[in-house]
């Protein structure tokens, strides 16, 4: 059971220190020994504070990979928004030379519709008053009468008959065909 000890605990420095006195032969060689153990105890406690520095060190390190990748993203997704912003802000402005070119077509067509009404109450205007004076000369007055012309010719009313006539232009085309 002693031995069990012994190899467990000692047993690795006790076996590298001897192999070490053997080797250099010292004068001294139970105080070489003895400084030798000491000196081990403290470089196994620097290798284990060192391996937990490596540690720290690695666990670290990927800590900064991992938040660098995270900013990569992160400017990424900037990027990319800021990009959508500005093609929103295209479409908007695209939109909005869209709804003014309308607003223009619709200025322009009801212009158009303006001007139309208005010639067509001037044409209307004109076939009143020629038709009034249709009306006037209808009204049993004779042309010389309406007219005033000197010298126009005292004609009187002509009737009209309800009968169709075909003059002789429309017969001689129909004995042509």
């Amino acid at each position: 059971m002693e031995s069990i000890y012994l190899q467990k605990y000692v047993g690795t420095c006790l076996t590298q220190g001897l192999a070490e006195v053997a080797r250099i032969r010292p004068v001294d060689p139970i105080e070489y020994l003895a400084l030798w153990i000491c000196k081990y105890k403290e470089n196994v406690a620097m290798e284990q504070l060192r391996q937990k520095e490596m540690a720290n060190l690695e666990r670290e390190r990927e800590l900064a990979l991992r938040e660098q990748e995270m900013m990569e993203r992160l400017r990424a997704e900037e990027l990319m928004f800021q990009q959508q912003q500005l093609a929103f802000q295209l479409e908007l402005e695209m939109q909005e030379k869209e709804r003014q070119r309308i607003e223009e077509l619709q200025r322009a067509q009801e212009q158009l519709e303006k001007e139309m009404r208005m010639n067509m109450e001037n044409i209307a205007k004109s076939e009143d008053t020629s038709h009034s004076e249709d009306t006037a000369a209808g009204s049993g007055k004779t042309l010389a009468e309406i007219s005033d012309r000197y010298g126009a010719p005292n004609l009187s009313r002509v009737e009209e008959l309800d009968e169709p006539m075909l003059s002789d232009v429309a017969l001689n085309i129909d004995q042509d065909l």
